[in-house]
């Protein structure tokens, strides 16, 4: 292998380290005033055991960047980076990196729902990406919390905030039919390290379930009222069907007893022109008793006996004429 001369090719400039939710990236800018083709060698060194050397972690880079996600989470770290061009190179150029402090807590996923004046609040992560595989970023802090801001659309200035371990909030006392907006971020206060703001999520609420109370008393008001006034209306309109209903079902007179008979039978014609029905007709005669005493006198009566019948029979004829001429009079 041709042995490298150092000093010849420019050093990369302003080498950083881009890491979020523990996926770290070391840039830098590439040499200037240098027309050959250049590569890139990337080493780190851990801290923590200062007798060891410098392990290369990529070599051959034509980009000006090199993933350094699969160094430790916990550890503390040297990166050094160089270019070179055939056989030179340029002087190392060196980056502390710590990953737990230095990289950025990304913004969790929220989601915001108005339900009975008030706001549901729901939020998970930030992950951590290692090897196509995610894990919750608060697994390797331990103590974490969620900062949920939130203010009146328009209103920056009256931004309220409330913490919570858990993974989801009530925002209650609310007004209704208020748009709100929110923004919700990781807090880490043992590492002193506060995540990123989630995006602006905004969400009217609702009517909170209250009643007022004066709507309360003028229910309970009208309510009274409508007691008041139906219970006797309804009672005086019972009464009032009960006795129409008796009225025409039981009436309080009795139908006379004649009218009746006279109604029940049928129309005859000799009913209109006979003072007195037939069988109520009466035909008596004239009785004499005659004693022993008064034999004597039978005689001297006989012919006045005689003559009480034909005295009758007389009298009835002329009845019989008199019915006649009065109903001929009528018709």
């Amino acid at each position: 292998m041709t042995p490298y001369v150092s000093g010849i090719v420019p050093k990369p400039q302003n080498a950083k380290i881009i890491s979020v939710n523990l996926h770290s990236i070391l840039q830098w800018d590439a040499p200037t005033l240098y027309e050959g083709n250049i590569s890139y060698t990337v080493q780190s060194k851990s801290i923590n055991f200062p007798g060891d050397a410098y392990e290369n972690v990529s070599t051959n880079l034509r980009l000006t960047e090199c993933d350094v996600s699969s160094l430790s989470a916990y550890g503390d770290y040297i990166l050094q980076v160089r270019a070179e061009s055939e056989n030179n190179h340029s002087d190392w150029v060196t980056v502390r990196f710590k990953p737990m402090d230095d990289t950025d807590i990304g913004p969790p996923d929220v989601k915001v729902k108005s339900e009975s004046g008030s706001l549901h609040v729901d939020f998970i992560g930030p992950f951590a990406e290692h090897e196509h595989d995610k894990w919750p970023l608060k697994q390797y802090y331990g103590s974490w919390n969620y900062r949920i801001l939130y203010w009146k659309k328009g209103s920056y200035t009256e931004v309220a905030h409330i913490d919570t371990k858990h993974n989801s909030e009530i925002l209650s006392q609310l007004e209704p039919w208020t748009i709100y907006c929110i923004q919700v971020q990781a807090v880490i206060p043992e590492w002193n390290k506060t995540g990123r703001l989630s995006g602006e999520l905004c969400e009217q609420t609702t009517h909170n379930g209250v009643t007022p109370v004066w709507i309360i008393v003028t229910i309970l008001t009208g309510s009274m009222l409508v007691v008041v006034v139906s219970v006797p209306a309804c009672f005086f309109s019972f009464l009032y069907l009960y006795r129409l209903t008796k009225h025409v079902f039981c009436p309080s007179y009795i139908f006379p007893q004649h009218l009746k008979e006279f109604l029940s039978k049928p129309p005859s014609g000799s009913q209109f022109f006979s003072p007195l029905p037939q069988e109520e007709q009466l035909f008596y005669a004239k009785l004499t008793v005659i004693s022993e005493e008064s034999k004597n006198h039978c005689d001297e009566t006989g012919d006045e006996a005689r003559k009480i019948p034909e005295q009758l029979q007389d009298s009835e004829q002329e009845d019989s004429d008199s019915s006649i001429v009065l109903a001929s009079e009528k018709a």
